[in-house]
Order: C-alpha cells, then sequence, then structure tokens
C-alpha cells in the first residue's frame, strides 16, 4: 500500500494509485483533523487528488520533486 494511515497522518510514499482512493475517502471520512505528508510521494493518481481537493486538509510536507510539488500545491492550497 502507498498511503501508511496513522493516528492524524496520511503518509504518501512511491506512486499512489487508482487502487488507494477507496481506502482514503474512508480513512480521511473517519479523521476530520487529517494531515498529509507527501515527501515520499513520487505520483499521485487523479482519483486520488480528487478526494484530497474535496478535504481541503493541511498539508504537512510536500513531495520532493518539484513538478509533482507544483501541482500539488496549486491543487490543494486554500
Amino acid at each position: 500500500m502507498a498511503i501508511t494511515y496513522k493516528k492524524n497522518m496520511a503518509v504518501f510514499e512511491g506512486v499512489v494509485s487508482i487502487e488507494d482512493a477507496e481506502d482514503l475517502l474512508a480513512w480521511l471520512q473517519k479523521t476530520p483533523k487529517a494531515r498529509l505528508d507527501f515527501s515520499a510521494c513520487t505520483h499521485l493518481h487523479a482519483a486520488n487528488l480528487q478526494v484530497l481537493m474535496a478535504a481541503r486538509l493541511p498539508v504537512a510536507s510536500w513531495p520532493h520533486d518539484n513538478d509533482l510539488k507544483a501541482w500539488l500545491q496549486s491543487a490543494l492550497r486554500n
């Protein structure tokens, strides 16, 4: 699994595929004060991005990859 769920933090690692979107949505519905850590993420499928855009959560760490970081920041910054 490319997302590790901690108490109030979702940690995205490597390639986060479409298969992760349903579990992400379920976890976010149970964890309203969640934060996001993309530091080890190298790819995020758009289905996951749509879930995150609807959730409007704070990001604790952005990806190291500048292109992915720019894409996520433009979509997720409030």
